[in-house]
This record gives C-alpha cells, sequence and structure tokens, in this order.
C-alpha cells in the first residue's frame, strides 16, 4: 500500500485564505481600511520606527495613519495588500532626509561632539529628532530637551559652554516682553545661542495643512493651550495621543512653518562651525 506525504498545512484547499493582490499606495488612490472602515485617499507611504505606514484622507480632510499590512485595505471592494510605490522604493536621483539636505548612503553617526542643543519639552524632541535626525547624527549633534524654561539659567551655568562646547537652545514663545525672552537674556553669552518661534507651542509649528485642520484653534488665556485645541478640534482629550497624531503627519520640513525650521538650522550651524 502506498503511503500518502502530507503537507504542513492541513486546512481544506476552500478554506485557505488566497493571497491578496498587491497594490502600489501611490498618492490619491482611495481605498477603505478593512478594521475600521474608514475610507480615505494616500496621502503618503513611508517607512516609520513602526514599520511601512500609510497616510489616508477622508472627504472632510482628517487624517489616518494605517500599518501596511497583508489584505489589510479594500479597493473598490476587494481585499488588497498596499505595498510602498515603486518610485518610494527605489527613488530617481539624489536622496535627501527629512530635513532636505543630501542624504550621504552609509555614513556613520559621528561621535558626539561636546556641544549640544536644548530643546524646550519632549515633544520639540520628537519633531527634531524626525526632521533633521539624520543630519545631527552624521554631524555628531546630541539633542537634550528641557522640563521649562526657567530651568534655563541653571543648565548653562552647570554645562560652561566655551569655544569648543557652544550651547544651543530652542525655545517656545520667544517674543518682545515674554517671561521667556527675559531669561534668554539673561544667559546669552559669546558661546550660547538662544534662539525661538513664535508659537505658545511647537504644535503650532506644523502647518495646519499637513494635519488636515484648517487653522490652529485660538486658545482663550488662562486654558491649557493643548488641551483647548483637542476641544477645538473635536479630538479625545489625551494630549499624548494627539500629539502623536500631529507628529506622525510629518514626513519632511515642507510640513513645518519656515519660523521654525530657520531656527533649529541656525542652532545647527552655531554648534556645528568652528569657532574663529
Amino acid at each position: 500500500m502506498r503511503s500518502r506525504q502530507y503537507g504542513p498545512d492541513l486546512t481544506p484547499p476552500w478554506k485557505r485564505q488566497q493571497p491578496a493582490p498587491e497594490v502600489p499606495a501611490d498618492p490619491g488612490l482611495v481605498v477603505e481600511e478593512v478594521s475600521t472602515g474608514f475610507c480615505g485617499a494616500v496621502i503618503r507611504c513611508e517607512k516609520t520606527a513602526q514599520g511601512l505606514t500609510v497616510t489616508l484622507e477622508d472627504r472632510f480632510g482628517k487624517h489616518r495613519v494605517f500599518p501596511l499590512e497583508p489584505r489589510g485595505f479594500l479597493l473598490e471592494g476587494r481585499v488588497v495588500t498596499l505595498v510602498r510605490p515603486a518610485a518610494a522604493r527605489a527613488p530617481q536621483g539624489p536622496v535627501r532626509t527629512a530635513s532636505g539636505s543630501l542624504a550621504v548612503p552609509g555614513a556613520r553617526a559621528r561621535v558626539a561632539r561636546a556641544g549640544r542643543i536644548y530643546v524646550e519639552g519632549r515633544h520639540d524632541a520628537e519633531l527634531v529628532e524626525r526632521v533633521w535626525g539624520d543630519d545631527l547624527r552624521i554631524e555628531g549633534v546630541v539633542v537634550e530637551y528641557l522640563e521649562g524654561v526657567d530651568d534655563l539659567p541653571a543648565v548653562v551655568r552647570s554645562f560652561s559652554p566655551g569655544p569648543d562646547a557652544r550651547l544651543g537652545v530652542l525655545v517656545d514663545h520667544l517674543v518682545p516682553g515674554s517671561k521667556e525672552s527675559r531669561i534668554a537674556a539673561e544667559v546669552t553669552g559669546e558661546h550660547v545661542l538662544v534662539v525661538g518661534h513664535p508659537y505658545i507651542d511647537v504644535w503650532e509649528a506644523v502647518k495646519p495643512s499637513s494635519v488636515g485642520i484648517p487653522e490652529w484653534p485660538r486658545v482663550p488665556r488662562g486654558e491649557d493651550w493643548k488641551t483647548g485645541v483637542c476641544a477645538a478640534l473635536g479630538w479625545p482629550s489625551n494630549t499624548g495621543a494627539a500629539w502623536q497624531r500631529i507628529l506622525s503627519a510629518v514626513g519632511s520640513y515642507k510640513d513645518l512653518e519656515p519660523a521654525l525650521l530657520g531656527r533649529v538650522e541656525e542652532l545647527i550651524d552655531f554648534v556645528t562651525v568652528p569657532v574663529g
């Protein structure tokens, strides 16, 4: 009697899940995410720390980010697997970093300089890393964050800036007459550069169009700004989740306001250009 050789999969053929066709996630392609039912047009497809993701925009301008998983979307009622567009997988011409600089393929991170850049708050640090991270690693610049601008004088004294260890600081809401401007005036020196943007919070430095909103809401004085923004936009009151939503909408420097771009570039130049 002849023996039969069985494969490891004993699922009957009619119950086996067939592979879904692969469809490039080209900008403008309209699909529906299978688990949430969110329907929208592809805005961008990018590689993140969590893997490949796609950003969809619905007809109301709302953005959602989803992982590129097999059989994860419906296209005209058919289950499909979205994949990165060919242009994204094999870019033509010079490759640029998120900050717009020419990328250096295979470049290793430089040994950290003595100089540092401090930014006011964790969200600021995460945004700087997202856009300028590649550039900073090549230049050997470390970014640290302040819990608050009130700590700045003590940080500067402890750091002891000098010709070979310059200190750059990015401050929120640095406008004439503000508390931030008075503190900045106390610590500015030959080897310390304090710059700032005019926004109440770094959230505002992200272009509203990138987040899918017409503008950043005005929050009454005395009310927590982030909480007020979430309420005005109809977002859940979880400001941490709101920030992740905003951060995920930033793909490059093009998603940021010029008032922030110029200041960060100025700080990088300050701590990396040799003295003299």
